[in-house]
């Protein structure tokens, strides 16, 4: 089942010879279940994409369909309302709340929607991210590798069609960055997550299950990754990372 559909994506800046085309055309379909990474160098478009496939930035022309929305024919309320209902984002910088609680930070997206938090699920994504002896704890007291569990749990707290997720491990160290990209492609497979993530490593990327490659705001290699490193699914399997990360 496609979950994400994309045609003749196009986002212009500027005209005359200004003109800057961060996309120039883009057509792409997402299956669900899909963990996907674009990758691309800065300025590639691949952050761009990203904007257009979340609803953040309107396309000068063409069209995304989320869960078999037209995310574009959207009014500005509608489109607010489709997002925090449907599509989860994890942040690079993490976009916590400083003076909230864990907790009180994974269940933010349910609050703001007036919805009730289902417990149960929320325990079962807090055991697979490892995070039950930190929920009374702010976001200041964790390390960054911990942070950006939490931003994965805030993501999968509203079960979303999608989850975008913009160069997630980008500020943690290399040992950190692969750990955390085990358990998100884990906790995808858990909770039948549907993943993209744009990132510029090349290794990174290697780990999931698909890789498009983004140049000059058009997609110019699209293939299925090589499989998924045996020892970070072992390691992650337990659903618990050590309390240090």
């Amino acid at each position: 089942m496609k979950i994400l559909e994309v045609q003749n994506l196009k986002k212009y800046y500027g005209d005359g010879d200004t003109m800057v085309k961060a996309l120039n055309g883009v057509d792409l379909s997402i299956e669900e279940g899909e963990f996907t990474a674009i990758v691309g160098t800065s300025g590639s478009g691949k952050s761009t994409l990203l904007h257009m496939l979340g609803g953040l930035d309107y396309a000068t022309e063409g069209s995304v369909t989320v869960a078999g929305k037209k995310i574009f024919d959207l009014n500005e309320k509608e489109l607010t309302i489709f997002r925090r209902r449907h599509i989860g984002f994890i942040f690079q910088s993490f976009n916590l709340v400083p003076i909230l609680s864990i907790y009180e930070n994974i269940v933010l997206p349910l609050e703001l929607d007036g919805r009730p938090v289902d417990r149960e699920f929320v325990n079962d994504i807090v055991r697979t991210l490892g995070l039950q002896n930190k929920l009374n704890n702010l976001p200041g007291q964790l390390s960054g590798g911990q942070q950006q569990r939490v931003a994965i749990a805030r993501a999968l707290v509203t079960k979303p069609a999608i989850i975008l997720a913009d160069e997630p491990t980008g500020n943690l160290d290399s040992k950190t960055a692969q750990e955390v990209l085990g358990l998100l492609k884990l906790t995808g497979e858990r909770f039948h997550q549907t993943i993209v993530m744009i990132t510029h490593n090349e290794a990174l990327s290697q780990l999931c299950d698909r890789v498009i490659h983004i140049e000059d705001g058009k997609i110019v290699d699209d293939h299925h990754a090589a499989a998924f490193s045996r020892n970070i699914t072992e390691r992650t399997a337990g659903g618990v990372f050590d309390e240090e990360q």
